[in-house]
């Protein structure tokens, strides 16, 4: 394993846990699709876990701008996928503190926990397992912002873009591995659907 593992090595990695998985697959908004991945499975284990977060912290370190900030940085994460990648690169980086927000159900908006207090001004690095849809990383840089919280940078172990995963240019973004699926945005464009290829119907 290289210090900055290589994308064969995190798919790898990701194939050898059950985290990402070949078939056809259906996600909650209708896309189907040829791959699906949950980082979850794999960040379980402490020693993957280890290689991923410190791998995207030696990504990060590369950048001089957020190595000078390092010290005062806060690693900011949505709840709860992201929440082992923060704490991994926080560790790994020595960043100053690890926070994150959170929704009671899919109706209601990311949110902080009561007490929590953004200085103006301070230095935030949204961190996530996956970038897929990039609607929770998109709800969560305008909460930061809003909060008069300065965003710095991006980083996920995967980026896994779907047609509508928005552009976050011009941050810097940092990723592992890019998993390019087949997307299909509904079961009558579906090509998996015409071979008669078993459907799974995934959660997330």
């Amino acid at each position: 394993m290289h210090l900055v593992p290589t994308q064969e090595e995190v798919v790898a990695l990701l194939e050898q846990t059950g985290a990402l998985r070949r078939g056809h697959f259906e996600y909650p908004n209708g896309l189907h699709s040829n791959e699906y991945l949950q980082v979850a499975l794999a960040m379980r284990y402490y020693q993957h876990a280890k290689v991923l977060s410190v791998g995207l912290s030696r990504l990060l370190r590369a950048n001089p701008e957020i190595r000078a900030i390092i010290p005062e940085l806060s690693i900011v994460a949505p709840a709860t996928g992201g929440l082992p990648v923060a704490y991994g690169v926080c560790e790994a980086l020595r960043a100053h503190q690890v926070y994150w927000a959170e929704q009671e159900d899919d109706k209601q908006p990311l949110r902080f926990r009561q007490y929590l207090e953004q200085l103006p001004g301070e230095k935030v690095l949204l961190v996530d397992d996956i970038l897929r849809t990039g609607k929770k990383l998109t709800a969560l840089k305008a909460l930061v912002e809003a909060n008069g919280a300065e965003v710095v940078g991006l980083a996920v172990i995967v980026h896994q873009p779907t047609p509508k995963t928005p552009d976050f240019s011009p941050l810097p973004f940092y990723y592992l591995a890019k998993l390019d699926g087949l997307y299909y945005r509904d079961a009558g464009s579906c090509d998996l659907c015409r071979q008669n290829a078993p459907l799974a119907k995934v959660w997330i």
